[in-house]
Order: C-alpha cells, then sequence, then structure tokens
C-alpha cells in the first residue's frame, strides 16, 4: 500500500509540474516560424528600397542620353567667327571652338582598320565583348585608389566617349567617385542602345589630338597632310595615345609624342595584331610632320591672339566661336608689316655686334584714342626654338626703375617722407624670410652717403627706394601702382 501511495503521489507531483510549466516552450516552433518570417520581410523590403534606389539613379542618368543624331549635328550646327584688319577687308584670323575646332566628321568605313586595332590596344582591350566598361581595370583603379588616395581612371573607350560629349565641361577634370559611377551607368545604357562600330565612329570623331585638332580626319590632316583613310601603322600608332595627353604631339613634344608611339606599337604586338619586326618597322619609320606655319592661317598673329582673347573676356565663347560674328579690328597691316620688318632688322644688328639680344617687341598706340594700330610681339611668331609664338608685349617684366616713382609716390602720400628728408645711401641689409637678408646694391657700386629724397629718386639709387619701400609696405606700394 505504501509502495502504492508512494507512486500515486510521485504522478500528482509531475502532474503538478506541468500544469505549471511555463507555456514558451510550447510556441517555439511558431515563434522561430514567424521571426524567419519577419526577418524575410525585412530583407525583402531592404533589397526592394535598394533596388528601387538603384534603379531611379539609373534610370536619371540615362535619361540624359542624347538622341545619336545630336552628336553628329552639334558639330556641324555652328559658324566661326572672323577676326578683320581696320579697313574690315583682309580676314585676319578664324576662330575655331576649342571644343570643336578643326573638323571634319568620317564614317566608320573611312577610319584605318590600324587604328581601330591601335586604339582598341592602348585603351580597351576587351572593347567589343565588355558591356561599356571594364570590371576588370575599375577594380584595379580603386584599390590603386585607397592605396595612393587619388582618384584613377580606369576608363573605357565607351567612358571616355561619354566625357567628351555628355559629361558638362565643369565636370569633365573632376576626379570623384559620382562622376565615374554616372559615366559607367551612361556607358552601359549606350552599349545596350548603339552598336560597338556606331561608338567607335563618335569616338574617333570627337577625341581632341591637341594642336585644336578635332577627330581623327583632322588629327590626320594637322599633323600628316593626308585623309584619316590614308593614315599608315607609324602613323595610326603615333596618334592614337594623343587624346589622354594632347599636350603629347609630334608638334609640340615630339620625343614623348614617340615614345607614347612605342608604347602604343608594343600593346599591338602583345594582343597578337602585328608581329614584332612590322612594330620595329613602324618605329623606325621617319614621319614627315606638318609643321606650325603650313598649319595655322593667320595674318599679324600677335595682334590676332590678343584680339581673340579680349573678345572672350567681354562676351560669352559659345556666342565667339558658334555666333559668327564679323570682328573690325583696329590693325593697320601696313604699320603692322613695318613694325616687323625694323624690329627684325634692328636685333639682327644687334646679333652681329656685341650685346646679347635675340628678340624685340613693338606696339603702337594711337595716343588720342587708344587704338593699337600694331603688334609685334615678336621677330618671327614662327620660331619655335625661340617660343616666337609668345607675345613679349604681354609678357610678366621686372618693371626696374620705372617703378620707383610709385614708390615715393606712395611715401608722399602717406606723409612717411617728403622730397627733402635725408636718406642714407650706405651698405643696409633689409630683412626678405624665409631667404637670407638682401643687401641692394646702387648702379655705380658706389655708396652716397645722406641724399634727400629727390635726389635719390632723381638719380635712381638703389638703396633709398628699397629703404623708403620697407617703411611704405610692399602691398601699398602695388596699390598705387595699380
Amino acid at each position: 500500500m505504501q509502495t502504492s501511495r508512494k507512486v500515486m503521489i510521485t504522478r500528482r507531483r509531475r502532474q503538478r509540474a506541468r500544469k505549471f510549466r511555463p507555456k514558451i516552450f510550447a510556441f517555439t516552433g511558431w515563434t522561430i516560424g514567424s521571426i524567419l518570417v519577419i526577418m524575410l520581410a525585412l530583407v525583402f523590403a531592404v533589397v526592394a528600397t535598394i533596388f528601387g534606389a538603384v534603379y531611379s539613379v539609373y534610370a536619371s542618368f540615362a535619361a540624359e542620353l542624347p538622341d545619336p543624331t545630336a552628336i553628329e549635328t552639334e558639330q556641324e550646327n555652328f559658324e566661326t567667327t572672323k577676326l578683320y584688319d581696320r579697313t574690315g577687308q583682309t580676314v585676319l584670323y578664324e576662330l575655331f571652338d576649342p571644343r570643336l575646332g578643326d573638323r571634319s566628321y568620317v564614317t566608320f568605313d573611312q577610319i584605318p582598320e590600324t587604328c581601330i586595332n591601335a586604339v582598341i590596344a592602348l585603351e580597351d582591350k576587351n572593347f567589343y565583348t565588355n558591356y561599356g566598361f571594364d570590371p576588370e581595370g575599375i577594380t584595379r583603379a580603386f584599390i590603386s585608389n585607397l592605396r595612393g588616395g587619388q582618384i584613377q581612371g580606369g576608363s573605357s573607350i565607351t567612358q571616355q566617349l561619354i566625357k567628351n560629349i555628355i559629361i558638362e565641361e565643369d565636370e569633365r577634370t573632376e576626379k570623384s567617385y559620382p562622376r565615374k559611377i554616372k559615366e559607367i551607368i551612361l556607358a552601359f545604357e549606350i552599349t545596350r542602345l548603339y552598336e560597338k562600330n556606331q561608338i567607335l565612329e563618335w569616338y574617333f570623331n570627337t577625341n581632341h589630338y591637341g594642336n585644336l585638332a578635332y577627330g581623327i580626319e583632322a588629327a590626320a590632316q594637322v599633323y600628316f597632310r593626308k585623309p584619316a583613310s590614308a593614315l599608315n601603322l607609324a602613323e595610326c600608332a603615333m596618334l592614337m595615345p594623343i587624346p589622354n595627353l594632347p599636350a603629347f604631339n609630334p608638334l609640340n613634344d615630339p620625343e614623348r609624342a614617340k615614345e607614347r608611339q612605342g608604347i602604343a606599337l608594343t600593346r599591338m604586338v602583345e594582343e597578337g595584331i602585328i608581329s614584332e619586326a612590322e612594330a620595329k618597322a613602324a618605329f623606325e619609320t621617319e614621319l614627315e610632320v606638318k609643321q606650325f606655319e603650313e598649319r595655322f592661317d593667320i595674318i599679324a598673329p600677335h595682334f590676332s591672339i590678343y584680339a581673340r582673347d579680349q573678345l572672350l573676356k567681354m562676351f560669352d565663347p559659345a556666342l565667339i566661336y558658334r555666333g559668327g560674328l564679323k570682328v573690325y579690328t583696329t590693325v593697320d597691316l601696313a604699320l603692322n608689316e613695318e613694325a616687323q620688318r625694323i624690329a627684325a632688322k634692328h636685333i639682327q644688328e644687334l646679333k652681329e655686334g656685341e650685346h646679347n639680344a635675340s628678340n624685340a617687341c613693338v606696339v603702337s598706340i594711337r595716343p588720342k584714342t587708344g587704338e593699337i594700330l600694331a603688334m609685334v610681339g615678336s621677330i618671327d611668331y614662327w620660331d619655335t626654338e625661340n617660343d616666337g609664338n609668345v607675345n613679349v608685349c604681354l609678357a610678366d617684366r621686372q618693371p626696374g626703375s620705372s617703378f620707383k616713382p610709385f614708390n615715393y609716390a606712395t611715401a608722399f602720400r602717406e606723409g612717411l617722407i617728403t622730397p627733402a628728408t635725408m636718406i642714407m645711401d650706405v651698405r643696409q641689409s633689409f630683412p626678405d624670410a624665409p631667404n637670407p637678408p638682401y643687401v641692394p646694391e646702387n648702379y655705380d657700386r658706389r655708396y652716397h652717403g645722406p641724399v634727400r629724397a629727390r635726389n635719390a629718386l632723381a638719380r635712381s639709387y638703389n638703396i633709398p627706394a628699397v629703404w623708403v619701400m620697407q617703411k611704405s609696405g610692399v602691398k601699398n606700394v602695388i596699390r598705387t601702382a595699380h
């Protein structure tokens, strides 16, 4: 009986334990299922939100794609501005748009296969198989950017086309991830919409090849005096690297241009496009490059360039380059030619003597009106060895002693000295941090002791002038001069 009773008591205890046991474990299956459903819903919501945001950004960028014909018509619908002499009878210069410049559109079948192969080997070896961008190149550039802290390239041919045509001009030099993302999205969209050969055609017609040559046809004419269709391997390899660094062209920097030609040929060999023997023969080919004087049709060049720059300061560049303006200038061509002749003759005479003179400039101005009648910026605009295209008339020069009156005038105005003030013309040193102290000398290498300010100025003594400038303050003197 006692055993039965013990069993009964034990059973009752178990029943009570089950009765008051927490119910959480009873609902475990349902709770886990609910959590999983909620988590999946949240993940789906997040993914949907991200996808929606990405699609929205993608759609906004893709909507900026121009009509394909706009790329070509944009290059044609403009008329250049012409500069005339004072008579209005002679055209001095025709202003090229720096974006459109000298350009003739060519179709894909007019572009040599050699040039196409060269640019693909050099810029985008997977051009015909990629989606408008090169993931490998972008990844490589991204890693390099993280290590070096600078935004680098990785741009495909299609991305370069986007930058040339669609990206706003003020954005093109910007190095940022948003701009790069914009390029990638637009490149993908263009690749989806257009044939690869069409993309290449636009690419070849919009690249800048230096010296105002936009497009391969203009480049062929500018550098080699031939149509693009007649370019050979050596010439294609010379031209194709230029768009990345337009200053490294066979006119402005023939040595760098030659180096880059070699790089292009090497890439073509690596891609199996040409043999090493063909690359060697092309590299050793002597190219006949068109010189500057054969390139530009310009009269009174220094004056014409000066007039162009003044116009660009006064008006919207779009009006100047596309407005078809007729600009009548003040230059007298007969007088300008005479000034050119006199300057060249005078320099030749100085060269024959002991003077080390090699250049000169002349400006002739009508005092009553301020008209510039003649402007000769150097004795030979086309002299590349002596930078003849630099307008010496406008180049920064040391004012020398001609600046001393502004110096003394400032001190007089501020009441720091008077014309009768006595100044010590003795050896002195003046602070010039972070450089060593400045110790001026007079032109006669002598010291003159105490001199009055008026005499120091009249005799152009340097030491008193520096002393006066130190008292007046350099900025104040410059302000007086302005």
